[in-house]
This record gives C-alpha cells, sequence and structure tokens, in this order.
C-alpha cells in the first residue's frame, strides 16, 4: 500500500496582543487561517481547515512563501 500523498504549506504563527491567542495563516492561500491556544491546538485548527480547503480542489496561492528574514536598524 503506497502512503497518502501529502500537501505542505508553510504557515506564520503571531500571538495577538488582545487575546493572547496564536494565530497562523498560509501566506497567498485565501481563507487558510485559523487560532489556538498552544502550537499543538493551532497546528490541528489549520489542518483542518486547509484539509476543507482543499476539497474544492487545488488552491490557486496568491504569492509562495519563501521565508522569514530577520531585519536590524539602528536604535
Amino acid at each position: 500500500m503506497e502512503p497518502e500523498p501529502m500537501h505542505t504549506f508553510s504557515a506564520v504563527i503571531e500571538r495577538c496582543p488582545e487575546t493572547g491567542l496564536l494565530v497562523g495563516y498560509v501566506p497567498g492561500f485565501p481563507g487558510a487561517h485559523s487560532q489556538g491556544e498552544s502550537l499543538d491546538e493551532l497546528q490541528a485548527n489549520l489542518q483542518e481547515v486547509i484539509a476543507m480547503l482543499l476539497e474544492d480542489g487545488e488552491p490557486a496561492l496568491d504569492s509562495d512563501f519563501v521565508g522569514l528574514q530577520q531585519i536590524s536598524v539602528p536604535t
């Protein structure tokens, strides 16, 4: 039996200063966002949202995630 094909997406995660919840979204993938109290909860929620979005077919991504970069400026 062959393994099930997997999609892999990169998510940006931030903490909401108002609620304290972790908020994650997949750049360029409309609707692919969720929140959670922990990283594990957020990941499960994002997996569920992305799986539902993929039921409509392959996404037409608005952009392609490249990475994160640290920027330093004088204080």
